[in-house]
């Protein structure tokens, strides 16, 4: 179903919930004994929500899981009361899967029209999240029935319910059997949940069931029952990011209308940070699951419970969001409660409601902790130390698209054996361009030094997902990176916005490692503040005459070329007065002066210019435009600096630390390894739809600062680990008797310093979404 299709199946179910007013149902329910109303119930089964999950030849739509998620989302915003998920997905998926019959057409019959409220009731103790090896509940055969004994706890629906699947025991193996609810025998202890839902533990005393209400029996039992929950977990991570884009968008409001100390509490920094940290959340939440989903589909939908690799296996892909979102929409909606002040902590301030759901979905069915765990657990993150396949042909080009990863990646690994010099494996630092010019070369040469350039301007043309890859491969290997400003950033901006004859000029240069560039934006007294710039450019004739001073400016002691922001209208407001420049770093004039950082390398410069002559015909873009362009040229910027390839690093490294000295047995420190590993795969989540913009030639948004923010947060806190978990190593940078390989972690984590600063430092990237993209007063 294409994207039109399942935004008419988000306003559909938008339209709906709002003639439902499903909070003022809500607050009337969560005293009621069953919570939910069955009138609006059978409103959700004429909407055909309840057989979304239903094959058409059993009367329901035959859809999945992604236009299911759909409607979730909406429900999560508009709180709905009733138990879509017990009935729609567990319960539909289970009976869909079993053995035909003339009961579960009829079973089916009854959920689809609205006429039956169900449950799975399959969890025997606290936190199971797996169908259980050891089940205690068993059936027992009997003359023309079954004998069930046992007990289920956190069942739901509870009362009101008309029966429930249950996962039983027998001599001839696991069963599903139907059970309902007011069988002889049948007894419930109901648990009233913070949200006003009822879970349920249901005993069964010697209830006695016929055959035909066996549903399913023998060793697939077990797979389905783990693939109805995973889903089940999938559709709640759904919901919870409906939750919490709800709680911050009341949020938002309020912020904008309440007013204290005579404006309104939005433009407060410390207000209007914290906000931007729950947009992080939501967003990241939603890139998440839009990639669980994406994969779900890739792989199809029976998928096996025991994955072999990475991104394989419903499990993995169901731990991995439910861990996050549930993560997220706790936070936000906390966070939501205080931004109310006393007021949110009121039972008549809706944003509490939100709370509550947030606490009782990320519970169910296992919290966030269980699930990275579990995630960890399925998940096999490769070392650094990765086998590289022998590949005898590298081709110059070739469909990448096409290509299946798996092969593409043995490419990559196989030419980086080859080719890459061991002794540059894993280095903690910039290399200089003299260190690393044959490698530049020998990848130009192979035409794969530009790998999300377009293939007509001497690119590969990577696809997002293929860039990824890509990315992936170099830091596994410890691909040391490149002075590659050409590359990343004055390169695509030339493409996108630079005249044929400077893309004739300039392109095939960098390409060949000719023209190495810098960036010449800072300056002193102006640091992230650009409008402020002083560098001056005065037309004369043919020339721009330049003079002014730029700092910060990485490794421009090896650059050919500078990339230059000017000042060219004194007289115009501050960004209206400014252009782009190209400049040639031989010209007479021009002084580089090195300055040592806190590890001891000299990586930054300052550049001054004295009555430096620039030809006009190196001027990008009209005169005094030049700010739009660098905003432009900032969003390649950040979402080059909010790339994975830092933390992907770092968590390489990470990982081959945990390895060679058996930190995996530590039972804290894995479960801070599984919460790491999840942020970095969520950091691509997001990065890969920026990315995808950039591949379809759109602009970036403001939004895209979310990937700095993110990405270099992350890429701390996971240096900080290595220092942590290194011990005295933290300290000595010599840990040649941990690793084969030596791995200095100090200079690992000093390196990871400056990268909440460059490019924009994370407090500026915070105000520009505050301002940008949630509309927060000044």
């Amino acid at each position: 179903m294409g994207v039109e299709a399942i935004e008419a199946f988000r306003d559909s179910a938008q339209d709906l919930l709002s003639r439902q007013n499903t909070i003022s149902r809500l607050r009337e329910l969560r005293d009621s004994d069953s919570g939910f109303d069955r009138a609006s119930w059978r409103e959700l089964s004429n909407a055909g929500w309840l057989g979304v999950l239903v094959g058409e030849e059993d009367g329901g739509l035959g859809l999945g899981l992604r236009e299911f998620s759909a409607i979730a989302e909406q429900a999560g915003q508009y709180l709905l009361p009733e138990p879509l998920i017990p009935c729609a997905v567990q319960v539909a998926i289970v009976v869909s899967r079993s053995h035909p019959s003339p009961f579960r057409t009829s079973l089916l019959e009854q959920l689809t029209a609205g006429e039956l409220v169900c449950g799975l009731a399959w969890q025997e103790s606290v936190g199971q999240l797996e169908c259980p090896s050891q089940i205690q509940t068993t059936a027992v055969r009997g003359e023309n029935s079954w004998l069930i004994q046992g007990a289920k706890q956190f069942v739901t629906p509870a009362s009101g319910a008309d029966g429930w699947v249950v996962l039983v025991r027998a001599q001839i193996g696991l069963m599903l059997v139907w059970v309902p609810a007011q069988a002889s025998g049948v007894t419930r202890e109901d648990l009233r949940c913070v949200d006003g839902s009822i879970m349920t533990k249901i005993s069964f005393n010697a209830v006695s069931i016929p055959d035909s209400h066996v549903l399913m029996s023998g060793d697939v039992v077990r797979a389905i029952v783990d693939e109805a929950n995973d889903c089940a977990r999938i559709i709640q991570s759904a919901e919870l990011v409906g939750v919490m884009r709800k709680a911050l968008a009341m949020t938002l409001d309020y912020l904008c209308t309440r007013s204290q100390f005579g404006k309104p509490i939005g433009s407060f920094q410390a207000l209007k940070h914290r906000a931007v940290d729950a947009y992080v959340q939501v967003e990241l939440a939603s890139a998440c699951l839009e990639d669980v989903l994406r994969q779900i589909e890739t792989i199809g939908h029976a998928i096996s419970v025991t994955p072999p690799s990475e991104h394989r296996g419903l499990a993995a892909l169901a731990s991995r969001a439910k861990a996050r979102c549930s993560h997220a929409a706790l936070l936000v909606t906390r966070m939501a409660i205080q931004f109310h002040g006393a007021m949110g902590f009121t039972d008549e301030c809706d944003i509490g409601l939100y709370f509550k759901r947030a606490l009782y979905l990320s519970a169910w069915l296992g919290n966030q902790s269980r699930h990275r765990q579990r995630y960890l657990k399925h998940v096999k993150f490769e070392a650094n130390e990765s086998s590289a396949t022998e590949v005898m042909d590298f081709p110059r080009d070739a469909d990448w698209d096409d290509m299946p990863e798996a092969d593409f990646r043995n490419m990559l690994r196989g030419f980086y054996a080859q080719h890459y010099p061991d002794a540059m494996r894993n280095v903690p630092r910039r290399l200089h361009w003299h260190e690393i010019e044959n490698w530049y070369r020998t990848l130009s040469a192979q035409g794969w030094v530009a790998p999300a350039w377009p293939k007509k301007f001497g690119g590969m043309g990577l696809s997002p997902e293929k860039m990824i890859a890509y990315v992936e491969e170099q830091e596994q290997y410890g691909v040391a990176r490149a002075p590659d400003m050409g590359i990343v950033m004055i390169g695509p901006l030339l493409i996108q916005r630079g005249s044929p004859e400077q893309q004739q000029k300039f392109l095939p240069k960098i390409l060949a490692g000719e023209h190495i560039w810098c960036q010449g934006y800072s300056e002193p007294g102006a640091g992230s503040d650009l409008a402020a710039l002083r560098t001056e450019a005065v037309r004369d004739g043919n020339d721009f005459v330049v003079n002014g001073q730029k700092i910060w400016t990485t490794l421009a002691q090896d650059a050919t070329h500078m990339f230059a922001l000017v000042r060219t209208d004194k007289e115009a407001k501050k960004q209206a007065g400014i252009s782009f420049l190209l400049i040639d770093l031989s010209l007479p004039g021009i002084t580089i002066r090195p300055i040592k950082d806190i590890v001891g390398y000299e990586e930054f410069c300052e550049v001054f210019f004295d009555n430096v002559r620039v030809p006009v015909e190196n001027l990008v873009g009209e005169l005094n435009q030049g700010w739009t362009i660098a905003k432009a040229l900032l969003g390649f910027e950040r979402i080059f600096l909010g790339s994975p390839k830092q933390s992907r690093y770092a968590l390489g490294q990470l990982t081959t630390l945990a390895e060679q000295t058996g930190l995996m047995d530590d039972a804290v420190f894995a479960a801070r390894y599984a919460e790491l590993c999840l942020d970095v795969a969520d950091q691509i989540s997001a990065y890969t739809h920026y990315a995808d913009m950039v591949k379809r030639g759109e602009p970036l948004p403001p939004s895209v600062s979310l990937l700095k923010i993110w990405g270099t947060d992350t890429y701390q806190r996971i240096c900080m680990t290595m220092v942590e978990y290194a011990q005295e190593h933290g300290a000595t940078g010599h840990t040649t008797d941990l690793v084969a390989s030596g791995m200095n972690i100090p200079a690992i984590m000093f390196n990871s310093i400056p990268s909440t600063i460059y490019g924009g430092s994370t407090e500026v990237q915070k105000e520009i979404i505050a301002k940008h993209v949630l509309k927060l007063p000044d």
